[in-house]
C-alpha cells in the first residue's frame, strides 16, 4: 500500500494499493488527454456573448409577435365560444320559465340538447380549424427559416396534408356524431 497522490480525504492522502492508485492515474490521463471534456457552460456563454447584440426589445417583441397572435386567437375563440353558450343557456332558461306543461318542457330540452350538440360540433370544428391553421404556420415558417428550404419541402407538405387530412376526418367524424343524435332525438 502507498499513499496515491490523486485521492485525499480532508487533505489528507488515502493509502490504497498500487494497482488501484495506477487505475487512478490512468483514469485521469484518459480524462484530460484523451476523452472530450464537455463545457457545456462555456459554449453557451460563448454562444450569449456572440449574440447579443440580437438581443434587442424589438428583435425579442417580433420573435414573441407569432406566439401572441396565436395566444389572442386562442382566447378570442373561447370567449366567442363562451358567450355562444351563455346565450344559448339564457334563451333556454327564458323558455322553460313560460312553460306549464310537462310534453312541453320536454320538447324544449330536447331543442336545447339539439343546439347544444350544434354548437359543440362547431365549437370542435373551430378549435381544429384554428389549430390546424397554426400548424401549417408553423411548418411554413420552419420552411422558410431552414437553411435548405428546399430539402425540407417535401417534410413540410407532407405535414400539412396530414393536418389536412386530419381536419378533413375530424370534421367527418363530428358531422357523423351530430347526425346521430339528431336521428335519436327524432326517434
Amino acid at each position: 500500500m502507498r499513499a496515491c497522490p490523486s485521492l485525499s480525504l480532508n487533505s489528507q492522502l488515502i493509502h490504497t494499493p498500487d494497482s488501484l492508485c495506477s487505475i487512478i492515474a490512468a483514469l485521469q490521463h484518459f480524462q484530460g488527454h484523451l476523452m472530450p471534456t464537455h463545457k457545456s457552460y462555456e459554449s453557451a456563454e460563448k454562444a450569449l456573448k456572440s449574440s447579443a447584440e440580437k438581443f434587442t426589445p424589438a428583435a425579442a417583441q417580433e420573435a414573441f409577435q407569432p406566439i401572441m397572435d396565436n395566444l389572442k386567437a386562442w382566447g378570442d375563440l373561447v370567449q366567442e365560444q363562451a358567450q355562444a353558450s351563455q346565450a344559448a343557456l339564457a334563451q333556454t332558461f327564458e323558455v322553460l320559465k313560460d312553460i306549464k306543461e310537462p310534453q312541453a318542457a320536454f320538447n324544449a330540452m330536447g331543442a336545447f340538447a339539439e343546439s347544444l350538440t350544434a354548437m359543440f360540433s362547431k365549437n370542435i370544428m373551430d378549435a381544429v380549424a384554428l389549430s390546424v391553421a397554426q400548424f401549417k404556420g408553423t411548418v411554413a415558417s420552419l420552411e422558410n427559416s431552414f437553411p435548405a428550404s428546399e430539402a425540407f419541402a417535401g417534410i413540410a407538405n407532407g405535414f400539412k396534408e396530414a393536418a389536412s387530412k386530419m381536419e378533413s376526418s375530424m370534421e367527418t367524424a363530428v358531422n357523423d356524431g351530430a347526425a346521430a343524435v339528431k336521428k335519436l332525438r327524432a326517434a
